[in-house]
């Protein structure tokens, strides 16, 4: 089995952190993107089977408290979780759809991104298991997560 690379993200140049940040529209190797990662100003760096890499910035996905978001970490996780899935599934002609997540935030970040690494657990015919550790821009475990996909044949549009 195939498993696919992003070697060479393409670069946002608008973006001000354009040489480490490259926009998930533009970077899942045909897998179309989501609109609410864009809203979320979620930044795809690194996408295979076996290793998702994405950043999110803090400000912008905050509680009231002006800590970030579980819901965002949330979002951040079962997006670069279902990402790997997806490309996965792709190579047999089957999708990918979330069907668990589980967080634990273990500290609170306010400011600057955060980073998360998506990587297998288990890639079977049935289901793609992902855990998602998430750290701060100083390397500091901010949640943890572990993401089921079903693996499903993909419905033909008409």
């Amino acid at each position: 089995m195939k498993l696919e690379t992003l070697v060479e993200p393409r670069i946002d140049e608008r973006s001000p952190t354009a040489s480490r940040r490259t926009p998930l529209a533009e970077s899942t190797g045909g897998i179309p993107s989501c609109a609410l990662h864009e809203r979320m100003g979620i930044r795809l760096i690194e996408a295979s089977a076996t290793r998702v890499v994405a950043t999110m910035p803090v400000e912008g996905n905050t509680q009231p408290l002006g800590l970030l978001h579980g819901g965002a970490s949330g979002v951040l996780a079962e997006g670069a979780a279902s990402y790997g899935a997806a490309m996965f599934a792709r190579e047999t002609g089957r999708v990918a759809l979330g069907v668990e997540l589980n967080a634990t935030h273990h500290r609170s970040a306010a400011a600057g991104w955060v980073t998360a690494i998506a990587t297998p657990v288990h890639l079977g015919g049935s289901f793609a298991t992902y855990e998602v550790v998430i750290t701060d821009e100083q390397d500091r475990r901010v949640c943890t997560a572990r993401v089921n996909c079903a693996l499903v044949d993909a419905r033909s549009e008409a």
